[in-house]
């Protein structure tokens, strides 16, 4: 794995606080503009760990995926669509998840990782809504939008395509 890219910004607005975020494959950490160089290069490594330990509490196991497809069923789908498997994939570059309805198996792109719960949740509903109905039609999408936050992890999920690609990518 390459070595990660931070990018420092000082503020003189800022007092105190020292946050971090990450922006697409760069971490962004922002300090105040009297911190000294090392006190910065201290609390870089900090809220370095801090993120990925975040992201660790995010990431869901292939067990935790069945059990939230599974949970995502019963509340938004009368518990009518029951997956055998629900699986992390490394092999899905351009699309975010994918069904075999005769298997009743989902396969989500490793990519998910590390993304908000309810985006993943998002992609795993699509995809449970695939055991119901195969196409993207009218039925379909209407199922889909049980979702709450269905509309929001569509355009989360298109802003993080369009950034990184060019271009959207699909379920």
């Amino acid at each position: 794995m390459p070595p990660e890219t931070v990018e420092v910004r000082r503020s003189t607005r800022r007092r105190r606080t020292v946050s971090a975020y990450r922006d697409g494959d760069k971490t962004i950490v922002l300090l105040p503009a009297g911190l000294s160089t090392t006190d910065e290069e201290q609390w870089v490594h900090r809220m370095l760990d801090r993120l990925a330990a975040k992201e660790q509490r995010r990431r869901f196991s292939d067990d935790d995926l069945l059990d939230r497809a599974r949970e995502l069923s019963v509340r938004y789908l009368d518990g009518r669509a029951v997956p055998r498997s629900v699986r992390w994939v490394d092999n899905q570059q351009h699309r975010w998840g994918s069904c075999t309805p005769d298997h009743a198996t989902i396969r989500l792109s490793a990519r998910l990782r590390g993304m908000p719960a309810w985006v993943v949740d998002y992609v795993i509903m699509h995809e449970l809504v695939h055991l119901l109905v195969p196409s993207h039609g009218p039925r379909f999408w209407a199922l889909v939008e049980r979702f709450p936050k269905a509309e929001r992890a569509r355009g989360f999920l298109e802003g993080f395509s369009m950034a990184a690609n060019g271009s959207p990518e699909e379920c």
